[in-house]
């Protein structure tokens, strides 16, 4: 641990980051691109460069780590696994989510899903809270498509809850603990179900992936592509939702041209990406910018820093329709452990954007109930609260034009 030489590091709390990181992110990356965060005992890059070094490079910045929580929850998977495992384990999710039918589908039903939430709500009213109201069950019901599960997707996401808590739980504990019970319970009743799905679905991603992994490994990958295909997804429509109707300029161009709403999304994964950090472990002593790495120090790669590095980004905090480059971003992170399932998540997104511009015109958000994303690891708002005039709903039967 460093004992001085990072002054703005030292400095850092917890709060900030958690709450608007923005300013002090872009201190960092001016002064300190990598830093020391004894608020968070790790090393936080935040200069976009630097960032992709440490993503592309799983030699000298690792998963394969015993502190990474994750897999002491669900076993090894993609997540925490690197090279020549990793590799094997990925390939068969990654293959079958490229596949023209599954990705065409699984996009089939995330356009009829966010069309069917999204009319549900305005038939009800004139208001509506849509993390959990559209951006939560349309997760859960691709993800349970995707995987041929035919678990209610209220149990799916309880499952998923005691998965999640258990993680956060075991990263904060200062000593090795048990998995906490609810988890296990959890991840026990999981398992029985993927282990039912496979021979019963034999065209789903679990029964392609069974072919080359054992049950086990089918399980642990299907319990952190739940993870990914639920948390960062209902982060991302959230955050593409509020950072659209917050931009009077912005919403009226996507809803005049249909087909800024890819561009929408992406730039709301710049500005504000679900994941905001993901973790590496130094595997030897390694120079980074300014700061010498020992063996075994947590390295922490912002994405939310990355995304908005002036260096790549003109205009950076900004919210631009137009940005030619505006794909360049991490928000999916980079090299070996890239998002398997990123055009599957932007899909969900466009579809959501969509539905709402269709169905609820008119939707502005709540001003009453101000919600900001939030969170030191994943970002989101806590609840998104929207209101609309309920005669300017529409009940046409088009579908988005993203496509």
């Amino acid at each position: 641990m460093p004992e001085s030489g990072f002054p703005l590091g030292a400095a850092v709390t917890v709060a900030e980051l958690t709450d608007d990181p923005y300013p002090v992110l872009r201190r960092l990356r001016a002064a300190e691109p990598v830093s020391w965060l004894p608020a968070l005992e790790c090393w936080l890059v935040t200069r976009a460069d630097l960032a992709g070094q440490v993503l592309r490079d799983p030699r000298a910045f690792t998963v394969d780590d015993p502190r990474f929580t994750t897999a002491r929850v669900v076993g090894p998977s993609m997540l925490s696994l690197d090279g020549g495992e990793h590799r094997r384990h990925r390939a068969p999710f990654a293959r079958a989510l490229r596949a023209a039918p599954t990705a065409d589908e699984l996009a089939r039903v995330a356009v009829s899903e966010a069309d069917s939430l999204v009319s549900a709500l305005a038939a009800a009213g004139s208001e509506a809270e849509l993390r959990r109201g559209l951006a939560g069950p349309l997760a859960v019901t691709v993800m349970a498509r995707m995987l041929g599960l035919g678990t209610p997707p209220a149990r799916l996401l309880a499952w998923y809850d005691a998965i999640v808590a258990a993680v956060s739980e075991l990263s904060a504990a200062e000593e090795t603990t048990a998995v906490p019970a609810p988890a296990a319970t959890a991840f026990g009743e999981l398992r029985a179900e993927i282990e039912a799905a496979v021979p019963r679905n034999a065209q789903s991603v679990l029964a392609a992936a069974a072919e080359d992994l054992t049950p086990d490994e089918v399980v642990s990958n299907a319990a952190v592509l739940l993870f990914g295909g639920i948390e960062t997804t209902e982060g991302m429509i959230c955050n593409a939702i509020w950072q659209l109707l917050r931009d009077e300029t912005a919403r009226r161009r996507v809803r005049a041209d249909r087909s800024l709403v890819a561009a929408a999304v992406e730039e709301s994964l710049r500005l504000e990406p679900a994941a905001a950090v993901v973790d590496r472990f130094a595997t030897a002593g390694v120079s980074l910018g300014p700061a010498a790495i020992a063996r075994g120090d947590l390295v922490r790669v912002s994405l939310t820093g990355a995304n908005r590095d002036p260096a790549v980004f003109g205009d950076p905090d900004e919210f631009d329709l137009d940005r030619a480059d505006g794909r360049r971003h991490l928000a999916f992170a980079l090299g070996p452990h890239f998002c398997v399932g990123e055009r599957l998540a932007r899909a969900e997104a466009r579809a959501s954007v969509s539905a709402l511009l269709d169905r609820l015109p008119g939707a502005r958000l709540d001003p009453r109930r101000p919600a900001a994303p939030s969170g030191l690891v994943f970002r989101k708002p806590p609840a998104l609260h929207v209101l609309w005039a309920a005669e300017a709903t529409r009940s046409t039967s088009s579908r988005p034009t993203w496509r």
